[in-house]
């Protein structure tokens, strides 16, 4: 079975495959030594950890070398949140994606944000078509910033996600990922009407896990939040070493040196 089959499947189950996303080599391997399933990665995180802001910045051949150490040190499926693909043209998307496909991932996340939903979709029927042509197989989560960013007026955002999630599906997306989405009801309405599992993101105010999967929500993603605790954690101790010097706030339960080098052995 391959690893995008693998991921598929994990996304069939009555309780959300839970994925703490990981922004980096280290971060992927300790996550998966904690028991997940599978890795995604955290566009925003991995943006930051190579030295770029969010938001389309990044330059893919980063990626490419990122998305290669990870792959180095696990042995679950991966998905890579691509961003928008890094490109407006359909092709060249498709040619950025089998480049990971190549790589060994088995999905990634592809977004429309400001974009057309109808070139979202040209981009999932480019990558379909290329991954089908060398034989592959890829998860595709198609994610839309409906609520995120307000793409319309509130009350439409269901509506819209619904209409988005069906042009996606028939591009040939695997998956509906709709970031920002929390009320049940909005929830409910929208796995009652689209053919793709569900993914939403953990903020304040979304209902545990076990509620959601009475939703029928498919797939749960930490999104940016586990990577912005550690820099601000990062950012306190940093803080107060340089103000007092203290030793001591370095011993706040940190992961013994023996447990992370017995990572990578």
């Amino acid at each position: 079975m391959s690893n995008a089959n693998t991921f598929r499947q994990l996304h069939d189950n009555s309780t959300p495959l839970r994925l703490p996303n990981a922004w980096d080599a280290g971060s992927a391997r300790l996550i998966e030594a904690q028991g997940a399933p599978a890795i995604a990665t955290t566009s925003a995180g991995f943006a930051w950890a190579l030295g770029y802001p969010d938001g389309r910045a990044l330059p893919f051949d980063e990626v490419v070398a990122s998305v290669r150490r990870i792959i180095r040190v696990l042995n679950v499926p991966l998905s890579v949140d691509v961003e928008h693909g890094y490109s407006d043209d359909p092709n060249t998307v498709a040619n950025h994606v089998m480049q990971l496909v190549d790589l060994g991932i088995a999905g990634i996340n592809i977004e429309d944000g400001p974009d057309a939903a109808s070139l979202l979709a040209a981009k999932i029927e480019a990558i379909r078509n290329a991954v089908a042509k060398s034989g592959s197989d890829l998860f595709v989560n198609a994610r839309s910033d409906v609520f995120l960013a307000s793409l319309v007026d509130k009350a439409k955002q269901p509506q819209e996600a619904i209409a988005r999630g069906e042009l996606y599906a028939s591009a040939g997306a695997d998956g509906l990922f709709l970031p920002a989405l929390v009320q049940p009801a909005d929830i409910e309405a929208i796995t009652s009407a689209t053919r793709l599992p569900l993914n939403v993101m953990a903020l304040p105010g979304l209902a545990d896990a076990t509620t959601l999967g009475k939703l029928g929500v498919r797939r749960l993603s930490a999104g940016s939040g586990i990577s912005q605790i550690v820099l601000g954690k990062t950012k306190t101790l940093a803080q107060d070493f340089l103000k007092h010097g203290r030793s001591e706030a370095l011993d706040d339960q940190p992961l013994p040196y023996g447990e992370i080098q017995g990572l990578f052995a």
